[in-house]
């Protein structure tokens, strides 16, 4: 019943509460001179924006900094004892998780769609190979984690292998992987790149259209300068093109960063975080909603989060100032 009365609230009575402040707000207005009227009816829009950030965003910032300096139950004061535990043994495996994420996912998106791009842009088939290479992008990451996780599926060398990847091994001799389950030991992290796979593969259409768009507006005076000049196909792509479509590559790094920072859902679905793959977010989700809760640490993990994302949200908006997009 309080999810049905919130439904009604969020679908029905706060669009009717908007429109009838705005109506009544108009009413106002209208009654006054044409020169207040200029000045007053942008303040008046302007406002109801800044009252729902302020309910949605401000309010909530402000509320966890206020739990990530309590205890578990949100009510005794902690100080710093969560930002402590934070950085601590238990959540030191779960930051090299994120950080390889950080690295391996950005990096491996972009190649693969500055590669894909490039070599697209000389062939025939360019508009068929993109759509193909795109769909991806109209499947929820929760289904791809469902489909992918199938296709991970492991069983003992011997028996039948319903997973697809383990199947090819084994039609081929091979023995089978254990994709998302290896044991624990020097290449568990490997667990965390079969996790980066499903995640490059959901996320290529995006960047792909991006740097698509950016390839093809290279003037090709500059290319066939730089092959009369003698430069061979890669000096024409490291000197010529890869300079002229930086702007659009950054701007797919920083937002895959920004993606890698908050993974949750593949990680959630496809492991859980066992097996030596738990992320920040995980654990977060974990300390509010499994037993024992601690909103403190929770509530420090998302401050953590948006310290971490501010830097990389700045250096986006900077980027796409330089692009003329803001």
């Amino acid at each position: 019943m309080p999810s049905l009365i919130a439904l009604v609230v969020g679908a029905v009575a706060l669009p009717a509460v908007t429109i009838l402040i705005v109506a009544a707000a108009e009413w106002v207005i209208s009654h006054l001179r044409p020169k207040a009227q200029r000045r007053v009816r942008p303040w008046v829009w302007l406002s109801l924006a800044c009252i729902m950030i302020a309910v949605t965003l401000i309010y909530p910032i402000v509320v966890s900094l206020g739990l990530s300096l309590r205890g578990a139950d949100g009510s005794a004061w902690a100080g710093f004892t969560n930002f402590i535990w934070a950085f601590g043994t238990e959540m030191r495996p779960i930051l090299l998780n994120n950080l390889l994420w950080l690295i391996v996912f950005p990096v491996g998106v972009t190649a693969v769609a500055v590669l894909m791009a490039v070599l697209l842009n000389k062939v025939r088939y360019e508009k068929v190979a993109r759509v193909i290479l795109i769909l991806p992008t109209a499947v929820s990451f929760t289904a791809a984690a469902v489909t992918w996780r199938q296709m991970y599926t492991y069983a003992p060398a011997g028996r039948t292998q319903l997973g697809v990847f383990n199947a090819v091994l084994q039609a081929f001799g091979i023995e089978p992987v254990a994709w998302l389950a290896r044991p624990a030991g020097a290449d568990q992290w490997m667990n965390n790149l079969s996790l980066i796979m499903v995640a490059v593969w959901a996320s290529l259409g995006i960047a792909l259209l991006i740097i698509t768009a950016a390839v093809k507006a290279v003037p090709q005076e500059l290319n066939e300068a730089a092959r009369l000049d003698g430069a061979s196909e890669w000096g024409v792509f490291l000197h010529v093109t890869l300079p002229t479509i930086w702007p659009s590559v950054l701007t797919v790094i920083t937002t895959q960063i920004m993606f890698a920072l908050k993974i949750f859902d593949i990680v959630y679905i496809m492991t859980n975080g066992n097996n030596g793959t738990d992320v920040v977010a995980n654990k977060l989700y974990n300390e509010v909603f499994r037993n024992p809760t601690n909103l403190g640490h929770a509530a420090a993990i998302a401050v953590l989060l948006l310290v971490a994302a501010i830097p990389v949200l700045w250096l986006n908006l900077r980027n796409m100032r330089k692009e003329g997009l803001t």
